[in-house]
């Protein structure tokens, strides 16, 4: 792709937005640039913005968050209701607080509903039946998040191909958005984009498949070896939030629960982990205007980006 197929205002402001799926390598690819352009990161990580999650959401070690200033790390509580409209309103006021002394910001993470609020706005959902939502959640706790899964393949399979399909949550959403509306929970975040008043550059990193789930199976081990389940264990009482409907916490919960070996769950999260990055990837591919570089070779990203001029502040 040549340089002026980017479509940036050179004369804007700037946020280098990185994308990918997980395990692929997005913080320290985010960190260097973020250090080349004397900047802050803004994380669009659904999970690692909570502070009681540590080790489950591969959050930056504290070396690398000393490094660069991180926005929505450590952010939230999992008491708090965050979702992509809280997102888009805290990296909107977070992009200005950067800009306010540096004209190139840079995001990164996997989240792509998150990015897609953050680059184009969501439209408003409409009113939801309230006798659809009951019913649903009787439904969902009478049988499970398998109903739930399976409810959601027959009415809105463009959402189970990308969404998140193991939290419970998010699926009830968006069935029950199906049910009142007869339209996919996604078709309402593609209507209207919304024109920032910044230039933004998508970068989207990948690798092999089995060089990337090779990753995913060490980072897993790595986080074993770290102390998840003591983590896990610790917020057992709280594994009903939303916060917690999440890959690395749910398999160790149904461990703790007798239902699987601790083998099993490891085994799982490995599993579902590669699942949830294949989802990522299928989101991520349908946004053209993503420049995807591999990442199991050395990337000068310097050379597929456009002139940006650094603030002499900066």
């Amino acid at each position: 792709m040549k340089r002026e197929k980017l479509n940036v205002k050179r004369e804007t402001r700037t946020c280098i937005v990185i994308v990918g799926p997980t395990a692929v390598g997005k913080t320290p690819f985010a960190i260097e640039i973020a250090r080349h352009f004397k900047t802050g990161i803004i994380s669009a990580d659904s999970r690692q913005c909570y502070t009681e999650l540590n080790i489950g959401v591969a959050k930056p070690s504290q070396r690398q968050l000393r490094e660069v200033r991180h926005y929505f790390i450590n952010s939230h509580s999992i008491h708090e209701d965050v979702n992509a409209k809280v997102f888009e309103a805290y990296a909107l006021q977070c992009i200005e607080e950067i800009f306010s002394n540096h004209n190139v910001a840079v995001m990164s993470g996997g989240t792509g509903l998150y990015i897609k609020a953050f680059c184009e706005g969501l439209d408003e959902i409409p009113t939801i039946n309230t006798g659809i939502r009951n019913e649903i959640i009787a439904s969902y706790k009478a049988n499970g998040i398998g109903w739930l899964q399976n409810k959601i393949r027959q009415h809105d399979p463009q959402f189970f191909a990308a969404g998140e399909i193991l939290n419970p949550q998010r699926l009830m959403r968006a069935l029950e958005v199906k049910l009142s509306t007869g339209r996919s929970f996604l078709d309402f975040h593609t209507r209207q984009k919304i024109e920032r008043n910044f230039s933004i550059i998508k970068l989207g990193l990948h690798l092999p498949a089995k060089e990337l789930y090779a990753h995913i199976d060490r980072r897993v081990d790595d986080m074993m070896r770290e102390g998840l389940a003591d983590e896990a264990r610790h917020l057992y009482s709280f594994k009903n939030l939303n916060a917690l409907q999440t890959v690395g916490y749910k398999e160790l919960f149904d461990h703790f629960d007798g239902k699987i070996s601790l083998e099993e769950a490891v085994e799982q999260i490995k599993t579902n982990t590669r699942h949830f990055a294949k989802r990522q990837m299928t989101w991520f591919r349908r946004d053209k205007e993503i420049r995807w570089l591999d990442n199991s070779k050395s990337v000068d990203w310097k050379t597929i980006l456009p002139k940006i001029t650094v603030s002499p502040d900066q």
